[in-house]
C-alpha cells in the first residue's frame, strides 16, 4: 500500500468514526445543558464554592463568573509552580521562574497550553496532575459554557437570561469531559501509553553517556489534552513521544478525540435552537474547510521534489516514521483548525506552503471545527457576518434564527473578528522591530519571520502549537505571549456574551418569503466564502512575507 493511499484510508476511517459519534454525543450534550436536575456530586461542588446553580444570570453576571473563576485558576497555578521546590513529588525540580510561571499559568487557564519549557525536565507530578491536568478540564468546560450561553441567546426570547455559569461549567466537567477522558485514558493505556508516578530513572547508555526518563500520569493527561482541545504535552516532544502516542492507531484515536466534541457541538446547537438542520449547515461549513485543508496539506507534503524525498515517500523531515506523511498531515491540520495545539510532527519542518496551511488554520479563528466551545461560538459569529453581508446584497434587514441582526449585534460581531488579528499583527510587528526578540529565531529570512508570526498567531488564537524553531523561553516572549493569550481568550468572550444577551432580549421574528434560508447549501457556501475572504484580506500581507515567500522560493 502506498503512503498516499494509506493517508486517504486513514482520513476516511476518521470521518466514519466522527459520523458515528455525531448524533449520540451531540444530543447527549444538549440534554446535559437543558436539564434542570443536579447530580449529588454536583450539589456538593456548588455548596463548596457557594454557588446557587438555579439562579439565572444575565450576560454581565455570566461574564463575571467566567473572569473570576479564570483569575482564580491563574493565581492558583502560578503559586503552585512557584512553590514546586517544596512540594512532594517534585522529582527534585526547582521552582519555575516568575515570567515562565506566569506564561504557563495563563496558557493552561486560557485553553492555549503553550509551553516554553521541557515538561519532563521542569514539572513534577503535583504540578502536572493537580495543576495542569485540572486546568485541562475546567478551561475546556468554560469554553463550552460560553458557547451554550450564546446558543441560549438564539433560543430564548424577551429575556436577557443566559443560564448559570457555575452549573454549565460543572456539568461540562462531570457529565462530559470526565467520563470521556476516563474512557479515552483506558484505551491509551491499553495501547501502550504510560500511567504511573515513578521518579527519574536511567534507561540505558547511549554514545558514552546515560539517558534518564521520568514517568507520570501521561495517559490520563493525554486523554483530556486531546478531548478538551488543550494540547499541552507531558513531554517536550508532545504527541510525537512514544510514551504519549505509541502507535499509528493511538495517533488516529487522538485525532478523533480532538475533533469529536467540536463537531458534535453543532448537533447540540441544532437541538437547542429547535432545528437540527441549522446544526447540519454549521457542520457542513466546518467539515468543508477541514477536509479542504487536509487535502491541501497532503498535496503540499506529498508533492515532493528530488530523489531523496521521493525515496522517503514524502517530506519526512520532522515527521515520525511511525505515522508517516498522511497521518501527520491530518494531525497538523486538525490541531491547528481546533485550539488543541498538540503536535505529532514539527510544523517548522513542513514544506513552506505546508507550514503556511497550519498558520492559516489558526488565522481562520480556529472555527473548523475549532476548540471545545470556542469553535462553535466563533462559527456562529461568522454566520452573523455572512447573514449581514447577504442582507446588504438584497437591501433587507438581516435575520438569523429568528433574531434581527441590528447595529448593536453587528458591532459586537465585528469587534469579535477584529480583536485577534489586531493582537497577532501588532505583537508580531513589535517583535520584529525590536532587536532582542529576533535573537530567539533559529532561522533568518522568510522562515524566521514565520517563526515569530506563528508564535503570536498560536497564542492569540489560544492554540498553543509552535513552529519549533523559536526560543520562546525569554522574558519578552513569556510576557507578551502571555498577554496575547489572556486578551485573545477573554476579550472575544466579552463580545460573545454581550451578543448573547442582546439576542436573548429580542422577540422571535417569524420567517417570511424574503427570509434567508440559513439551513440550505447556498448559505453554507456563502459562509465558507465569507470566512476565507475575511481571513485572506486580514492576513495576506503577513503570510506573503513568511510562508508564501518561502514556499514560492523553494
Amino acid at each position: 500500500m502506498g503512503p498516499v493511499l494509506a493517508g486517504v484510508l486513514q482520513l476516511l476511517a476518521l470521518i466514519g468514526a466522527l459520523a458515528l459519534a455525531y448524533v449520540p454525543l451531540g444530543t447527549y450534550m444538549a440534554r446535559v445543558y437543558s436539564s434542570d436536575r443536579h447530580w449529588r456530586v454536583e450539589r456538593w461542588i456548588y455548596q463548596g464554592i457557594g454557588a446557587d446553580p438555579d439562579t439565572e444570570m444575565r450576560w454581565p453576571a455570566y461574564m463575571r463568573g467566567v473572569l473570576a473563576f479564570s483569575a482564580a485558576g491563574v493565581l492558583f497555578l502560578y503559586l503552585l509552580q512557584r512553590l514546586q521546590g517544596v512540594l512532594p513529588g517534585s522529582l527534585g525540580f526547582s521552582a519555575i521562574d516568575p515570567d515562565q510561571a506566569f506564561n504557563t499559568a495563563v496558557s493552561f487557564v486560557t485553553n492555549t497550553n503553550w509551553q516554553s519549557y521541557y515538561g519532563e525536565q521542569a514539572m513534577g507530578h503535583v504540578v502536572q496532575t493537580a495543576g495542569l491536568a485540572v486546568q485541562n478540564f475546567v478551561s475546556a468546560a468554560v469554553g463550552i459554557a460560553v458557547a451554550v450561553a450564546l446558543v441560549r441567546g438564539f433560543a430564548r426570547a424577551r429575556t436577557g437570561e443566559l443560564g448559570n455559569f457555575w452549573a454549565d461549567m460543572v456539568r461540562g466537567v462531570t457529565r462530559i469531559l470526565l467520563p470521556g477522558a476516563f474512557i479515552a485514558a483506558m484505551v491509551l493505556v491499553a495501547c501502550g501509553a504510560i500511567q504511573n508516578f515513578s521518579g527519574i530513572h536511567e534507561v540505558g547508555q547511549f554514545l558514552g553517556g546515560s539517558q534518564q526518563w521520568n514517568g507520570g500520569a501521561v495517559a490520563s493527561q493525554e486523554a483530556i489534552k486531546e478531548l478538551g482541545t488543550n494540547g499541552g504535552g507531558y513531554f517536550n516532544a508532545n504527541s510525537a513521544h512514544p510514551f504519549e502516542n505509541p502507535t499509528p492507531f493511538t495517533n488516529l484515536f487522538e485525532i478523533f478525540l480532538l475533533l469529536v466534541i467540536p463537531f458534535a457541538l453543532t448537533r447540540t446547537f441544532g437541538v437547542m435552537v429547535g432545528s437540527v438542520k441549522q446544526g447540519y449547515a454549521i457542520l457542513a461549513t466546518m467539515a468543508t474547510i477541514w477536509v479542504g485543508f487536509v487535502a491541501l496539506m497532503m498535496w503540499t507534503e506529498f508533492a515532493h521534489h528530488g530523489p531523496a524525498l521521493q525515496l522517503a515517500g514524502g517530506a519526512m523531515e520532522g515527521k515520525e516514521v511511525r505515522f508517516g506523511v498522511g497521518s501527520s498531515s491530518i494531525f497538523a491540520v486538525s490541531t491547528t483548525l481546533t485550539s488543541t495545539g498538540a503536535v505529532d510532527s514539527f510544523h517548522s519542518s513542513f514544506t513552506g506552503l505546508g507550514g503556511g496551511i497550519t498558520m492559516l488554520g489558526m488565522m481562520l479563528g480556529e472555527i473548523a471545527p475549532g476548540g471545545t466551545g470556542s469553535g462553535l461560538y466563533g462559527m456562529l459569529i461568522m454566520a452573523i457576518i455572512a447573514v449581514f453581508i447577504a442582507g446588504l446584497m438584497v437591501g433587507r434587514t438581516p435575520e438569523y434564527l429568528g433574531k434581527k441582526i441590528g447595529t448593536r449585534e453587528i458591532k459586537l460581531a465585528a469587534c469579535y473578528i477584529l480583536i485577534t488579528p489586531a493582537l497577532v499583527l501588532v505583537f508580531a510587528a513589535v517583535a520584529m522591530a525590536l532587536p532582542t526578540p529576533a535573537h530567539s529565531m533559529t532561522n533568518g529570512g522568510a522562515h524566521g519571520f514565520s517563526e515569530i508570526l506563528y508564535a503570536y498567531t498560536s497564542a492569540a488564537n489560544n492554540n498553543g502549537s509552535a513552529f519549533a524553531g523559536l526560543n520562546a523561553d525569554t522574558q519578552w516572549f513569556n510576557t507578551t505571549l502571555g498577554l496575547a493569550m489572556v486578551l485573545g481568550r477573554f476579550l472575544p468572550m466579552v463580545f460573545v456574551l454581550a451578543l448573547a444577551g442582546s439576542l436573548a432580549e429580542q422577540k422571535t421574528v417569524p420567517e417570511t418569503a424574503g427570509t434567508l434560508r440559513t439551513e440550505k447549501p447556498l448559505f453554507t457556501g456563502l459562509l465558507v466564502g465569507a470566512i476565507l475572504i475575511i481571513t485572506g484580506l486580514t492576513y495576506f500581507p503577513a503570510l506573503a512575507l513568511g510562508p508564501l515567500a518561502e514556499g514560492l522560493a523553494s
